[in-house]
């Protein structure tokens, strides 16, 4: 992770265990320990989907950090019009010292990367969320004091979600279900690339035995809306709900990377329950990603 964060593949287990330590201190310590790594450096942050968590939890770190966020919508900008990734980022190159970028494409995001003079983060594409799962890994070794934990993940298989949880669990060590239908598989690659950290099974119920966290997510996502009866009818039996969660460990914690749609892939008396750590996986987001970006900017500085 010496300049770029676009997966996971990006952290050794060094760095994770670097991002843990320095995460748990800004969280202790906000407000007194933040350092002035950001001072000077305007970061620009490219959306092309909305954002609540993604948007907010950067723009308030990089302002914690020192720096000055600077807010991009991509439908506002000359890319959203046909200008190339490339130009882009050779004109971003020549205002700004970063960019988090939240778009559709992973292919975009590389390019930039590659492009630019600049560090980039990827916040969320089609295929990949790496800032989410390091919040959910940091999340979890604060509520057990380790990653090395069964977690389940329950619906869409091959979502970005799911593509990262499986890097996740092979960086970190934790054993990984994927709990989803036939038509909602996990990428045979990724799976194949973080054996025997992660496996697929169909039955939700074997799936959640002895689980120590159970994770869902939206089913359908952004750019996925064309999809939305046949995902809905698809995914209907693996609906995270207290019959289910019953199957899992004694002291089973639900996640969930939200927004969260009650009543579909999680029901509310899952979701409001005691069982429920999204909000502090949410916080988390926030300390994760300052640590993510002191190490990067403090690498550069080196």
């Amino acid at each position: 992770m010496y300049k770029d964060l676009l997966t996971l593949r990006d952290v050794s287990c060094g760095e994770l265990e670097e991002i843990f330590e320095l995460s748990t201190r800004l969280k202790k310590e906000r407000g007194t320990f933040e350092g002035n790594v950001l001072k000077g450096k305007s970061i620009g942050m490219i959306f092309a989907k909305s954002s609540t968590r993604t948007r907010v939890s950067f723009e308030v770190g990089i302002h914690e950090l020192g720096g000055h966020p600077m807010y991009l919508d991509q439908g506002r900008m000359q890319i959203g019009r046909g200008e190339t990734v490339a130009d882009t980022a050779h004109v971003l190159s020549r205002y700004i010292h970063g960019l988090v970028i939240r778009t559709y494409s992973q292919a975009d995001v590389e390019e930039l990367a590659k492009e630019a003079n600049f560090p980039v983060i990827n916040a969320l594409t089609d295929e990949y969320h790496p800032c989410q799962i390091l919040a959910d890994l940091f999340t979890i070794k604060e509520h057990s004091g380790t990653t090395k934990v069964k977690t389940v993940f329950i619906g869409d298989g091959a979502s970005n979600i799911a593509n990262s949880l499986m890097l996740g669990a092979k960086l970190s060590g934790m054993e990984l279900v994927v709990a989803s239908p036939r038509e909602y598989m996990p990428d045979a690659k990724i799976l194949a690339e973080c054996a025997p950290f992660a496996k697929w099974c169909e039955d939700p119920i074997e799936a959640v035995k002895g689980a120590d966290y159970v994770y869902t997510d939206v089913w359908v996502s952004m750019g996925f809306e064309e999809e939305r009866a046949k995902r809905m009818a698809t995914l209907a039996p693996y609906q995270v709900n207290a019959a289910l969660m019953s199957h899992a460990g004694k002291n089973v914690k639900f996640l969930h990377c939200l927004p969260a749609h009650r009543g579909e892939e999680v029901a509310a008396d899952v979701m409001d329950s005691n069982m429920s750590i999204v909000f502090d996986e949410a916080e988390n987001r926030l300390h994760v990603q300052k640590a993510v970006m002191s190490m990067i900017y403090r690498n550069l500085d080196k």
